[in-house]
């Protein structure tokens, strides 16, 4: 039982720490290719995005993708 938790331990660090660097790109430049108004806001409202952007990488992930196609 123990190796089934590291396990998932494991993935869930590596899905935090991929959502952490995915979070840094998304402060920096993922958020304006979304969204162009968030670009003429300071940077603390672009900060708050970062926690969700951590947990919703995937999805968030899935639109840039969609909006550099289109």
């Amino acid at each position: 039982m123990e190796s089934v938790i590291t396990i998932f331990l494991l993935l869930l660090a590596a899905y935090t720490g991929v959502g952490l660097l995915f979070g840094l790109y998304f402060f920096f430049k993922g958020a304006a290719q979304i969204d162009p108004v968030i670009s003429d806001s300071k940077w603390t409202v672009r900060l708050l995005l970062i926690p969700g952007s951590i947990g919703l990488w995937p999805l968030l992930l899935a639109k840039l993708i969609i909006k550099v196609k289109a």
